[in-house]
């Protein structure tokens, strides 16, 4: 089929939501579909990058209209009235048989209206939280409970013009149901990932004595650098570990907190013999961080899935994590890591201090994360994803009779 992917964020955005919407855009042209993808410029110019050809199929990038904006330093924002009337012509000139959105902001919101507008199917996959934008403006906390009620209609607005609805994990559709009055019928597909590819990195480090063999054992953290992943947690957990115990942890990624989170960890006394921040990397690094990695650490409080826990789990890592969200499902405690209370600083430093003294322990728990993280293969997403877009685009085909 020709199939428009869609939203605010792609590659080379580094967040959950782009790294998915790029494997499965990769994923559907590998297959023998017409992809074309409409997001945001990295750089400013609207414009079609060149058609590449994978597999069977083809992928081509649309890039929408974007500018700078003070709120955070690597994030760009298209202008509604732009974003509007570039995604409206694009979606009829592309005029595709299915549309699949992945945000309710400016780009997936023209998406989305669009495609209502001209009669397209449309199917949406939520990646939001309040809490992923409200850091960003330090909104007073009694004022929380409000800005998410609000932000939930103005979700629900966009969203419920879909045929279909679908998010990461079964606690994110748990989380549409209770939140909004469309999400009844969502359905929970993984955002899946290459299994193999992160074992084999794990594999790669074993072989060059890089891994759980060293000495000093090293914990990882990926991902953005922002208030809700709660990293200064895991540095005043990580400056806690017994004297007798030595450790290296590794963080990588940018964000907001970035400056902050450098002066605490010297403050905490933690210097770079102890603790690197190695921010963005490539594929390649990222790999490899993972592969020479024995222990991962996911502190955040709004992850409805978590794709770099799942990346660690493919590595055969032991996981700390907080109790919070999605994370449970993939984190089972005393069998492939251990779960922690958020902002419980010393129950996080124990649950470490466990994994990074006992060898054989991270080794038997790192077997279950690989054992667990098998159901989310990126074929079994690709599979589930294309029966859904078969349904949706079969109902729309399907005339509507009424009784003589």
């Amino acid at each position: 089929m020709r199939l428009l992917i869609g939203g605010d964020t792609y590659a080379p955005d580094i967040n959950g939501a782009a790294r998915f919407v790029e494997r499965l855009a990769h994923g559907m042209a590998e297959r023998g579909h017409e992809v074309h993808v409409i997001c945001p410029s990295p750089t400013g110019p609207a414009g079609p990058e060149p058609v590449r050809h994978l597999g069977g199929g083809t992928l081509t990038v649309h890039r929408v209209r974007s500018h700078k904006t003070p709120i955070h330093e690597t994030f760009r924002v298209s202008w509604p009235w732009q974003a509007k009337a570039e995604t409206r012509a694009l979606v009829a000139a592309i005029d595709p048989d299915l549309v699949h959105v992945q945000s309710h902001f400016i780009v997936g919101r023209g998406i989305a209206y669009a495609a209502d507008q001209l009669g397209l199917p449309l199917v949406a996959t939520n990646h939001f939280m309040p809490e992923n934008l409200t850091g960003y403006f330090n909104i007073p906390r009694a004022l929380d409970r409000l800005v998410g009620r609000l932000a939930w209609r103005d979700f629900a607005r966009v969203y419920g013009r879909a045929a279909a609805i679908t998010a990461p994990t079964p606690r994110a559709v748990e989380l549409l149901r209770t939140a909004t009055d469309i999400g009844d019928d969502a359905q929970a597909i993984s955002c899946g990932i290459d299994v193999n590819l992160y074992w084999n990195a794990t594999l790669t480090a074993r072989a060059a004595g890089t891994a759980a063999e060293r000495a000093v054992p090293t914990v990882l953290f990926v991902g953005r650098l922002d208030q809700e992943k709660r990293v200064n947690e895991l540095l005043r957990a990580f400056a806690g570990l017994p004297a007798e115990l030595p450790a290296r942890l590794e963080i990588i990624g940018d964000g907001d907190r970035r400056a902050d989170l450098h002066r605490l960890a010297a403050h905490l006394g933690l210097g770079p013999d102890r603790v690197r921040f190695l921010g963005f990397v490539d594929d390649e690094q990222l790999l490899r961080a993972y592969g020479r990695a024995d222990v991962f650490c996911m502190p955040g409080v709004a992850e409805l899935q978590s794709l770099v826990t799942l990346e660690a789990m493919s590595a055969g890592k032991p996981v700390v994590a907080a109790d919070a969200m999605a994370l449970p499902h993939l984190v089972h405690p005393g069998r492939n890591g251990w779960l922690f209370t958020p902002g419980d600083v010393a129950g996080l430093r124990d649950r470490l201090a466990s994994l990074l003294g006992d060898a054989g322990l991270r080794a038997r728990m790192g077997e279950e994360s690989r054992r667990m993280v098998a159901p989310h293969a990126l074929a079994d997403t690709l599979d589930a994803f294309e029966a859904v877009y078969d349904r949706v685009r079969d109902r729309a085909r399907t005339p509507v009779t009424t009784a003589a």
